[in-house]
């Protein structure tokens, strides 16, 4: 049973394909309601069972109900892949305002936190689990301009470490994964604010190209599997050497 939030695109509608194609019984949420029906659908076509649920991760009810609305129709929760998050238009600090950087932080910050608040008390009624929270690159290193993503993914690596360690002793473990530039409908937003392309921003990588979804699915299946099962408090670098520089 795994159960993942922002999968109505991007890495996380390719990661909710990957284990519904492994025979995983996938409950999503995301804010896009059009968006889901058709992902769900999708995995349906295909033989696979999933389940979509409306869900604004920002909203602490929402994130409640959502996880217990998959407790309820499927009795448990192995796999968690926090991932839901928005990018950051570009703007220098000084020109930044409060309202958008509030908006960045409550989505990709405070929707892990509160994810992880209610997956782990089921996950400890149940005796154990797997969670993979979503960073990025940008939380490891800063980008001009890109300020509420990258304090947002910082935070995220954060909260993984100081969740591996309260409950590691719970058979729960809990690490991240950071992608770096990924084909995704948001990276293509990012670009176009950017006024740069793939070409461009491929040659900042050391694998000299722009890294697939299926890529960073097949990355949290192995992180949330049991050929990782003494790795927690990680974060996994799926950037394409970008990191080792």
């Amino acid at each position: 049973m795994v159960l993942i939030t922002g999968a109505t695109s991007g890495i996380g509608e390719g990661t909710a394909y990957a284990f519904a194609k492994e025979g995983a019984k996938v409950f999503f949420c995301g804010r896009r309601e059009n968006l889901g029906k058709q992902v769900e659908a999708k995995i349906k076509s295909f033989g696979g069972e999933a389940t979509y649920m409306q869900a604004d991760v920002r909203k602490e009810q929402d994130v409640k109900s959502f996880i217990d609305g998959c407790v309820k129709k499927y009795g448990r929760i192995d796999i968690a892949f926090n991932n839901a998050a928005i990018e950051s238009k570009p703007a220098t600090i000084a020109e930044r305002s409060l309202e958008e950087w509030m908006d960045v932080m409550n989505t990709n910050a405070t929707g892990v936190f509160l994810s992880m608040k209610y997956e782990l008390p089921h996950m400890l009624r149940q005796g154990g689990g797997v969670i993979v929270n979503n960073a990025s690159v940008s939380g490891h290193v800063g980008f001009a301009t890109i300020a509420p993503y990258s304090a947002s993914k910082h935070a995220v690596i954060s909260l993984t470490k100081v969740a591996a360690l309260e409950y590691s002793d719970k058979n729960i473990r809990v690490n991240s994964i950071s992608p770096g530039a990924v084909d995704t409908p948001m990276l293509r937003r990012a670009l176009a604010a950017w006024k740069t392309n793939f070409k461009a921003v491929s040659q900042d990588y050391p694998i000299k190209r722009i890294v697939n979804v299926e890529e960073i699915a097949r990355s949290v299946m192995w992180l949330s599997s049991d050929d990782a099962s003494c790795i927690t408090g990680m974060d996994v670098d799926a950037t394409g050497g970008y990191l080792t520089k």
